[in-house]
């Protein structure tokens, strides 16, 4: 893993200043074809096409922004395990160091799921409605202590969003961990488990910030494990079950509704739910995916549903390179046009033109940039690391990992989308707000702009085009001349 060259540029020269008055400027950028993470000089020599003016209002704000992570599972944790500790140590410090991607925020799943080694719950005696029995040594043994590491690198607090896939089978209508329903007479039971599972998270010292009430409600066509919601099942287990319990037993941790893609069905769910005023007074908002296109973040069904509930947030919880097996220490095919996900063989007809082949490094920023600009204030990843096959997962559902590793050997790859997430989780720190900027932008290039609490400005820029595209960025009467190179996510860092 590339370190962050720590020195900055003085660039009073830009613009003109007194010295006294000058910002520093520390651009950063992953381009294709070359090193990762490389600090650069800005680019300002005469172009042949004329700059891109891009306007910051660092004084108007919008959302706060809770942190950027990803995914601790069970086959995260069991890779990491097996790679003995210097190299398990190794991918933590890459992650939550300050000397690497610094993330803030972690995912894990209540119950197995489908990157788990095996189905798996934590009732070693079914219909213990009173969770007596009530057993989570597995996760100790392996998903915690992890947890535990990482804070311990971090030094800083990392919030933790837990999700279940499937309540315990004999909670269910098909007595089953794939597909059904929630049986109504276990909705007290299936209460008590998050409780539990706070309980068992705070023995260990790790907090738990938030739950999702049920990864994708909507089901997977019952290929792993997954629990079906209509909506108005979510508002009632929600409202009736899961609040009063959590807060009865002392828990405060935010809960999150939907938890599935964004895009049609997010409109749908948002328009049910978020209309509920008692079922809104008692959660902290709504969580999303990105499996419904390739290309589009879908920006109207995110304005939906800021509008719908301003003073609630939306998270992304969940995205991969998914239904792929990776490729593996190939840079380059990071950068090309040549992956394909889920859909790209399974969607209805109507819905295809959702799923073309598509850039991986391009997906991430641009879905984050996306995301970021229409209100989400949380980006989380999946999976952490997986194997050479995209595993271990035991369903077969095989997807990539920003670190990929091979336990035999012993190797490890950091693929370019650990770059990618790097660029967000490193500079966008928790606290920071999105601030309201303006430029009309050519295809191809996205970018978003916060300010954080130590008051810098990170502006993340990514140009998908094959050329150059100039940029004069002006803020507070000042101007900084850029040329970003084509192919390449920039983190642009203003300390004033």
């Amino acid at each position: 893993m590339k370190k962050q060259i720590a020195s900055a540029l003085l660039l009073s020269s830009l613009w003109g200043c007194n010295p006294e008055k000058a910002a520093e400027i520390t651009i950063i950028s992953t381009q294709k074809g070359q090193p990762p993470f490389q600090q650069i000089a800005p680019y300002s020599e005469a172009s042949e096409h004329p700059p891109i003016a891009v306007k910051l209002f660092p004084d108007s704000t919008h959302q706060i922004i809770e942190g950027i992570g990803g995914a601790f599972t069970e086959s995260t944790s069991h890779l990491l395990n097996h790679m003995g500790p210097e190299k398990r140590d190794e991918i933590l410090q890459a992650y939550f160091s300050s000397d690497g991607a610094q993330y803030t925020m972690v995912r894990t799943h209540i119950n197995s799921c489908d990157f788990s080694l095996e189905s798996y719950d934590y009732t070693p005696v079914a219909n213990d409605t009173n969770l007596v029995h009530f057993d989570m040594s597995r996760d100790e043994k392996t998903i915690l202590p992890l947890i535990k590491k990482a804070q311990e690198i971090s030094g800083q607090p990392i919030k933790i969003l837990a999700s279940p896939w499937s309540a315990p089978p004999w909670m269910k209508d098909n007595n089953h961990w794939f597909g059904g329903s929630l049986l109504p007479e276990f909705q007290q039971s299936w209460a008590m488990y998050f409780s539990k599972y706070a309980d068992v998270f705070a023995q260990h010292g790790i907090p738990i910030w938030a739950f999702t009430v049920e990864n994708e409600p909507l089901g997977n066509n019952a290929n792993w494990e997954s629990m079906h919601y209509t909506p108005e099942e979510m508002a009632v287990f929600v409202k009736a079950y899961l609040y009063p319990v959590l807060r009865k037993n002392g828990h405060e941790q935010g809960i999150f509704v939907y938890d599935q893609n964004k895009g049609e069905e997010l409109e749908h769910w948002a328009r049910a739910l978020l209309t509920d005023e008692e079922l809104v007074s008692k959660i902290a908002g709504t969580a999303v995916h990105w499996y419904d296109g390739t290309k589009d973040w879908f920006p109207e069904s995110l304005e939906l549903t800021h509008q719908l509930a301003p003073e609630k947030s939306i998270i992304h919880s969940e995205a991969c390179i998914d239904a792929q097996v990776p490729v593996w220490q190939d840079d380059n095919w990071y950068w090309e046009e040549h992956a394909t996900d889920w859909g790209w063989d399974w969607a209805e007809p109507e819905k295809k033109h959702l799923h073309p082949k598509y850039t991986p490094m391009h997906r991430y920023a641009q879905d984050i940039i996306g995301c970021m600009n229409h209100h989400v204030s949380a980006w989380i990843d999946w999976n952490m690391v997986l194997d050479r096959q995209g595993g271990p997962n035991h369903v077969k559902n095989w997807c990539i990992a920003p670190v990929l590793v091979d336990t035999a050997a012993k190797s490890v790859y950091y693929t370019p989308l650990f770059y990618a997430m790097q660029h967000f989780s490193k500079y966008i720190r928790p606290g920071a707000t999105r601030i309201h900027w303006e430029s009309q932008l050519p295809e191809g290039v996205n970018l978003t702009a916060v300010k954080n609490p130590d008051a810098s400005i990170v502006i993340q820029v990514i140009n998908t085009g094959k050329n150059p595209q100039p940029l004069a960025i002006e803020w507070e009467g000042k101007i900084l001349a850029h040329e970003i190179a084509p192919e390449a996510l920039q983190t642009i860092i203003i300390k004033q």
